[in-house]
């Protein structure tokens, strides 16, 4: 008979403990979102909302002149233009709703298959009436597109910000899901009609404004004037709305300022051959510099020679 002795470690009971520590959070966790949730629906099912109160609130959100100017975003794209309405208008419209719960989970993080982090996002719209639920799940690589290439994003905040972007885009639409496509017309509607009316500030301020605006992400006032084939100074009222929506339009990830700004991609090329025409100066410089200094090197022992045969012994 083999007798078999077992060591034992304590390493392997701790695992265990820590194991069973993890499951019971984590099925603590779960109960508590099911029994929210429960609770949410059962609110919704005693207070179901009013529909006409709902889009009295929400006509009266677009009447706001931030609203208005944040409501549409538009570009170009395949020679066609794409206007809809942006993650704020839609934010506004399930506020304004009710008995709705949005919002963008991580899921995860972790490493993709070359190497580089990625995160497991889920964004989501439930109405708790209807039980109706809108839920687009999506990876976001940690990974920044710039001019100079891609950059790796080590940067907690980096991260974040990259992962609420991205999450905005699809929130938008599922929210745009679950709410009714007329009232959403409406609203847009309404946006219209406020951005119309006359504004308070004066057209020139509002320009300046606008260029300072697109300066943040990149985009220069002469590229600004070559999309609009005239000086930002003669901008009317419609330009200056139609901008505004492209400049959203941009900060959403919707498209780049390259897509929509064409002249950027001449400037680039103009830096790019203006910084390489520097770099090959700046290394013939050097390479004349260097040369200089090896010709010195070779006459000076040639002249304290010639100095030396001048000595008489």
């Amino acid at each position: 008979m083999n007798d078999q002795i077992q060591v034992f470690r304590p390493e392997a009971s701790q695992e265990v403990a820590t194991a069973g520590a993890q499951n019971v959070e984590l099925a603590a966790a779960v109960g508590r979102a099911v029994a929210e949730v429960k609770a949410s629906m059962l609110c919704a099912k005693q207070f179901p909302r009013d529909e006409v109160a709902a889009f009295s609130r929400l006509m009266k959100s677009c009447k706001r002149q931030g609203l208005a100017e944040a409501s549409m975003y538009e570009y170009e794209r395949g020679g066609q233009k794409i206007c809809a309405p942006s993650i704020r208008l839609a934010e506004a419209a399930a506020q304004a709703w009710g008995n709705l719960t949005f919002g963008i989970v991580e899921v995860e993080q972790r490493k993709g298959a070359d190497g580089v982090g990625e995160s497991v996002v889920e964004s989501y719209a439930h109405d708790l009436e209807t039980n109706t639920r809108q839920i687009k799940r999506f990876h976001v690589r940690h990974v920044r597109d710039t001019r100079s290439g891609s950059k790796l994003l080590t940067d907690g905040r980096d991260v974040y910000e990259l992962v609420a972007n991205q999450g905005a885009r699809r929130l938008r639409a599922c929210i745009l899901g679950i709410i009714p496509g007329d009232v959403i017309d409406a609203a847009v509607a309404e946006c219209e009609k406020t951005l119309a009316g006359k504004s308070t500030e004066p057209l020139a301020d509002r320009i300046r404004k606008m260029i300072s605006m697109f300066g943040e992400v990149g985009v220069s006032q002469v590229a600004i004037e070559a999309k609009l084939c005239h000086k930002a100074e003669a901008c009317s009222e419609q330009e200056v709305s139609r901008l505004g929506k492209t400049w959203r339009a941009i900060k959403d990830g919707m498209t780049t300022p390259a897509e929509q700004f064409p002249a950027l991609v001449a400037e680039s090329k103009q830096q790019g051959d203006a910084e390489a025409s520097k770099t090959l100066q700046d290394r013939v410089g050097k390479g004349k510099a260097k040369a200089t200094e090896a010709t010195a090197s070779v006459v000076a022992p040639t002249t304290v020679a010639a100095a030396a045969d001048d000595v008489p012994y």
